[in-house]
Order: C-alpha cells, then structure tokens, then sequence
C-alpha cells in the first residue's frame, strides 16, 4: 500500500516479449521452460511474514512460484511464461501472457492497431470500428511492496483460471484481452518480507527515476504493451471507509497532476471502480472471515470499498508521477491502485474479484475505453489539449549542452528515449530568445503521442500548498532542476522552427584531450564519480580550491578508456599550487534495516556509490559493539529513531536494546570525531540525532513531516557548496533548518525572499526563509545538512553535496 499522511517489438508475437530468455517461446503453451527446480532447502530461507502486518498467512514463497507456473503452463495453450529481468538481488522476475489460442488473427489485429496509435491514431480509431473483435492488453501487476504478499497469491489464481478455465464469463473475458501478469514485481521484498527490494529502495516511488532494474523491467512492459487497463494489486487498507467499505480502489482525490488528459481518464475511472466494487459485494458470502477477530474487517457484511475520489475531498491523490498506475497513465492507461484489507486468503479473495470486475467492465466497454486511450495519443501528436488552458503545453523543450559537461543532458536524453519520449537533434544552428545554440542541440519537439509524459519529466512543477491540505507523498520532481540540465520552455505561440532528425540515442562517450596533466571538473556526478575511480585505480589525484580534480599523469591508453566510459570531456590543465593530494577514504553509514517498513539511509547509499565511493554499512547495535574501527567519514541518514531503544515491536530489531547500548554507541561516536573523524548528518531525523548524541547545540527546526519541494538556496564561497551557483536549487522532505549557530560556518541557506519555495507542498514556511540549511562546526568536523540531498534517486545534481562534504577541510 502507499503510506497515507505510486516495444512494438513485443507485440509482434510472444515469442520475443522477454529476450534473450524467452527465445525459446514459440507460441502460447509452447514456450520451453527457461528456469530449472530451485533447491528445496531455499524456501527455508524465506520469511513467513513480517511484524508490520497484522495478521500473517501462509503465502506462497516465492522459490514456489516459478515450479507453480510450470505446472499450469503444461495444463494450458493460452499461456506464455517468460522471465523480464532480474531484482537488485539477482531474482528472476516472472510475466506471463495469457491469449485465447484461438485468436491469433486478433493479436494481428492489435499490431496494427498499435503502429498506428502512434502515427496516425485516427486510422487507429476507425481500426476499432471495422474490427470489433481487436484484444486488448490488460496487465496485472503483482505485489510490488514486498510485504503486501496478497497481490500475487491473486495473481497466481488469475493466472490459473484464465489459462485453464472454459466459463463463459473466462471466454467472454479473452475473447476480448490480453492479459499480462507481471506475477512478482518486487522478489527481493517477498523472500525477505520487507516493503522495499534488495536495494532498500521503495520501487512504488521509483517510476520518474527508475534507478531500480525491477522498475526498469515493468516500465519496459509498460511501454511495449501500453496496456489499456493497469491494475497494481496491494494492501493493506482496512479503515478509511469505515467498517463497511474496507479495501480501497482507485481513482484518486485531487490534486490530480495537471499533465494527464484527466476528462478522458474519469470518464471511465469511476464506473469501472464502481464495477471492481460491486464485484466484489455480489460474493461476500465467500468470504470466511478468517481473521476479524483481529482485523476487524467483517467481509460477510461489507456493502462496498474505500474510493478515495468517490468518498473523500483529499489525502490520497495521483499527483506525482512515482506510483505505478500513475506511471501508467502516461502511456494511456486506465491505472488504479487496488488495496486489500487483510493479510489473508479472504484479503487474496479481494483482489481477485476486483480483477474480475475490472476485466468484465473492460470487456464491455472495450471499444470506446480504447478509443479514448488512443485520444491521448492524438491529443499529443495534434497540439489539441481541450482539457488544458491555452499554453500550459510549450510547443517545445530546448536540452542544449553545457560544453564544460554535457554529462546530465546526456542522461536526461537517455532516459526520455527510454521512456517512448521522441527526441530530436537540430540539423543546423538557430536562435531563440536572442541566444544562437549550435547544429546538433537536443530538442523535444512536444507535438508527439506521449506529450504528458514528457511534459511532467521536465516542467519546473508548481506549488499547490493552497489546493489541497495535504499530499500523499512529493509534490515536485523537475529532472532538469533536480537532475541539473537545462530544459528551455519554447512556448506555444512561438514562431521559432526547427529542422530536426530523430535521435536514437544519447552520445555518451568521452574524451581525453592533451597530454597531461588533466582537470576534472566539480560539475556533476559523472566527474566525481571519475574521479573516485581514478583513485580507487591508484591514480594520483589533488582536489583544488574549487573542488574540481586534477589527475597527474601523462596521457596513455588505460586512462583514455576510463575517461572514454565516463562520458566526459577532460581536458591539460597545469595543477594549481596549493591543491591538495586526496586518498582513498573510507566511508561508513548507518544502516537502517527497515524501521517503518523502508531503508531511509538506501539513497544515501545509492547515491554515495553513484559517486564511486566504496560504502561500508553499520547497523546501530554493530556501532555499538565494534565503534568505527578504521573509518574516515560517517554518514547518518535517517529516522532519529535508529539510536533509540524504544520503538515498537516492529521497529525495536533495527534499533538500540536499552539504555547501556546507546551509551556505548555514544561514546564510540564521541570519540571518532575527537579523534578527527567526519560526521555528517543529512535530514531532520538525523539532524536530531546528532542533538541527542551530543555532537551539535544548535537549534532544530522542523517543518510538517509530510512537507516537501524544490526550494531556492544561497550557497556560500565554501568546500561544502563548490560546484553550485550563489543561488541554486535544492529539494526538501521534512524540511529543517538551523539557529543558534554561533560557532558554525553557514555554508548554505534558504533564499532570504518569499519565493524561495518554487514547487511542492510546504504549509506555514515562512520561518525557514533565509535560515541555514547546511552548517559545519568550526571545533570539529560535524556538518548538518537540512536539504535532503540525497532523496532516493531524484537529487542527482545535489549528489555532490556528499562529495564536497566528504573531501572539505
């Protein structure tokens, strides 16, 4: 559930849906197994459930599923089985296609209905009235929080009545769709019952970035079949309708994110909630109550679900583009997040009859559902956007290149081409604005089918803290700001033309230019990253007063392929006087197990590795046993609760045991920094933490947790802030700030100004403007840093931040 206060190719036959892996698949029900029995002493090692839910059942393991889908697949010759990818721990990830066998001709169909929704949909359009009969896909995806584990134990009985059963209500269904079932879309979190996959990473948060392979793998499903209708089964909800309308159904409460074609959305959303709902009453009375004793969900007597836009006014909304459904919706899907009320069979009974009336709904209303995803497209490629104001849409976004370092350019372009976004590169020079940018600059021409969604990538955002009194999870995300490449709004009316080619993709190959010795800038996370490498090889490498890097070494050929790979430009530049040699170091971070169900250190790590540092974790009680033994920095990034011993029963295993166990950490702590160690803490838990431990007297200020956005920041003339402009961006979750700081170097604070909040969520700021939002002590080496520098993967330009901090003096 989400926490309250989301190639063509493929589709030219089964047989290439999963390559390389699913080559061997033929045809449906003839697809050659591609895994083999797992060991049986490996379900052993499965958890069996998790003290966050509050009941527990025996679930299938997922070492069971794969030998499970083996065995309905021989039963059946409607199914295809292959494997997509793989989860950050290595664990394959299973989809299988179900197609009536007899409907062949229809899947032809759907081809051609698919070219053409994206080059001419209203060919497309008439395909639907000529031909009734077309199928259209409709994918299930199956628990992406790990501990929700009810999604694809419904799965799994989806899958078997669809590839064996011979009903009416099965054929009517097929006659009408494919179906597609991402069976397991989170394996690490199912194995080891925890929310987030094998990288502490909350993959129901990742759909903007998609820095995890798990999402990677569902947005290229996503992608290739664009399927009309996305279903994402969780849990648990069980109160926020009440005692008779457990579980809930989207779609949402506003705000509702103004890059959708929301009218073509709702004018089907409700109805088929409404159909999901009513299926699920009509069979109340199957329901066994196995567990209202301790849920209090009495099935047998509910009279509907939780919609959250039918029965609420906010607090649950499909503004961020993060969430799976609404990743969905971009691609022109009717997304919905389905929550279960329980952790049982009667809680899998739940989802698999809201499935079931989603399908029939879809089924009888096929035509015009899919003809009102196709007006998405065409909505796009025509520049007609009746549901928006008049120039909300630019008719173009310029991408020009720092030519100091096109690194984060190069990776925007590379991720909106992988997102089915057209890019394209101007043929020749032109001027815009008064400014000339050079043949070969990128532009996003946005009179294209996916217009929304490339609009959502790389909009500045809005600040709706007067629309609603509370938002779900973030309300900002702009790439180019928090990513830190330019996007150019080319309005609508403009008359400026380009002359462009398509772009397949982005260059990202360096250059090693001049005989030596070398500079790499401090511009982005590439040239850290470059530069960590270097010296991880043995490289000698100083740091300069401006943060950049210096490489001394004569040009050859093992370091031309290393700068080659970085994608950089690095260019002679003589060494200046003074620069200081940096070494190895090593970097040590609290480790947070899952305390609330997520690893609030994960992007800290992810982003500290990003830069090419080797990270080493420390749980607390292991930094209470063992202190810190030979590292050089330490990073504390998370809930201020890790040094507490008195959380709650699911909680106290990632924390302290008592009072004599904080001592010690304390005091192993005390003595790192009075022994010269780096302590930096990022984000108001930590930033309390380091009060409590004793390390800071300054005073904490802490806005609304649920607050949250991209702020302006003066950056001051220091090591903490080389690389960023006197007024910069910066992204905060929870904001904290910082007074009383007598004895403490400012390095950063808010913009002294009433519009230094630019996008978000954030009620009652006014406090923080012009306050200190990174501090260091001048008697030792503590920096606090309120900005969240390192919010799971959106914050790639404030990444270096951490570098700066780690290499300052």
């Amino acid at each position: 559930m989400r926490w309250k206060k989301q190639a063509a190719a493929c589709l030219m036959g089964f047989s290439i849906l999963a390559a390389p892996d699913a080559a061997g698949a033929a045809s449906p029900g003839k697809a050659i197994p591609q895994w083999q029995n797992v060991n049986a002493f490996e379900t052993q090692k499965e958890k069996d459930g998790s003290l966050f839910n509050s009941e527990n059942y025996n679930f299938m393991k997922y070492s069971q599923i794969g030998q499970q889908l083996l065995k309905i697949q021989k039963q059946s010759h409607r199914m295809t089985v292959t494997k997509y990818g793989k989860s950050a721990n290595g664990k394959d990830m299973y989809v299988v296609i179900i197609a009536d066998e007899k409907s062949k001709g229809q899947l032809g169909f759907y081809k051609k209905l698919r070219k053409q929704m994206f080059k001419n949909p209203e060919k497309a359009q008439a395909f639907i009235d000529k031909h009734p009969d077309v199928k259209v896909p409709v994918m299930i995806n199956g628990s992406i929080h790990g501990t929700e584990f009810a999604g694809s134990d419904a799965v799994l009985q989806l899958i078997e009545r669809f590839a064996k059963g011979n009903d009416p209500e099965t054929a009517g269904i097929l006659k009408n769709q494919i179906l597609i079932f991402n069976v397991v879309a989170n394996p690490d979190g199912r194995i080891y019952a925890t929310r987030f996959n094998g990288s502490g990473i909350d993959l129901n948060r990742d759909f903007i970035t998609q820095s995890q392979p798990e999402t990677q793998a569902m947005v290229s499903l996503i992608k290739e079949w664009n399927p009309m209708v996305f279903l994402d089964l969780h849990g648990y909800v069980k109160n926020y309708g009440g005692p008779d309308r457990p579980g809930l159904i989207e779609p949402c409460t506003p705000p509702h994110n103004p890059n959708y074609e929301y009218d073509l959305f709702s004018k089907w959303a409700m109805n088929q909630a409404k159909a999901m709902e009513s299926e699920i009453v009509s069979n109340r009375k199957e329901y066994k109550n196995t567990n209202t004793a301790t849920s209090k969900v009495d099935y047998q007597n509910m009279k509907g679900a939780y919609i959250p836009q039918r029965d609420d006014t906010a607090g649950w909304d499909d503004y961020p583009p993060i969430f799976t459904p609404m990743y969905a919706m971009y691609h022109g899907s009717y997304g919905y997040t389905l929550e279960t009320p329980t952790n049982d069979w009667d809680g899998v009974k739940w989802h698999y009859d809201a499935v079931m009336g989603a399908l029939t709904y879809a089924s009888q209303n096929k035509s015009g559902m899919v003809k009102d995803q196709i007006e998405v497209f065409k909505r796009g490629i025509n520049f007609d956007h009746p549901f928006h104001k008049k120039g909300f849409f630019p008719k173009a976004y310029i991408l020009p290149s720092d030519p100091t370092d096109a690194s984060a350019t190069e990776k925007a372009v590379s991720h909106l081409i992988k997102n089915d976004i057209e890019v394209s590169q101007t043929k020749k020079a032109f001027t815009f604005n008064g400014k000339t940018y050079p043949a070969g600059t990128y532009v996003v021409n946005m009179s294209q089918a996916k217009a929304g969604l490339a609009n959502t990538m790389l909009w500045d955002g809005e600040d709706i803290t007067e629309e609603t009194p509370v938002m779900y999870d973030i309300s900002a995300w702009s790439l180019p700001e928090l990513w830190g490449f330019d996007a150019i709004q080319v309005p609508a009316e403009s008359s400026v033309k380009f002359s462009l080619q398509d772009v397949k993709r982005a260059h990202n190959e360096g250059k090693l230019i001049g005989k030596g010795p070398y500079k790499i800038p401090n511009t982005s996370v590439k040239s850290v990253q470059l530069a960590n490498q270097l010296i991880n090889k043995g490289y000698r490498v100083k740091r300069g007063a401006d943060g950049s890097f210096y490489i001394k070494e004569k040009w050859n050929h093992n370091l031309m392929q290393y700068v080659r790979q970085s994608g950089l430009t690095i260019k002679s530049e003589t060494i200046p006087y003074r620069s200081q040699n940096i070494k190895k170091l090593h970097i040590t971070i609290l480790k947070d197990g899952g305390m609330g169900k997520t690893q609030s250190h994960s992007g800290t790590k992810l982003a500290l590795e990003r830069l090419g540092f080797i990270v080493k974790e420390l749980s607390p009680r292991d930094l209470a046993a063992k202190g810190l033994g030979a590292a050089d920095v330490f990073f504390y990034n998370g809930t201020s609760n890790l040094i507490s011993y008195k959380n709650s029963k699911a909680n106290e295993e990632f924390g302290l045991e008592n009072e004599a166990q904080f001592q010690t950490l304390k005091k192993n702590l005390t003595d790192f920094v009075e022994g010269g160690g780096k302590y930096i803490a990022i984000g108001a838990g930590a930033s309390s933490a380091t009060k409590t431990l004793g390390l800071t007297n300054v005073t904490v200020n802490k806005g609304n947790p649920d607050s949250n956005g991209i702020v302006n920041v003066n950056y001051g003339t220091t090591d903490l802030t080389n690389g960023y402009h006197q007024t910069d961006y910066g992204f905060v979750y929870g904001p904290v700030w910082y007074t009383n700081t007598n004895g403490y170097e400012t390095a950063a604070s808010f913009k002294n100004g009433g519009d230094f909040f630019t996008a978000g969520h954030w009620k009652n700021r006014q406090a923080a403007q012009g306050q200190a939002v990174i501090i260091k002590d001048k008697s030792k080496d503590v920096t606090l840093m309120g900005l969240e520098a390192v919010f799971r993967d959106h914050t790639d330009y404030l990444f270096r931040l951490l570098s700066n901090a780690v290499y300052s003096k």
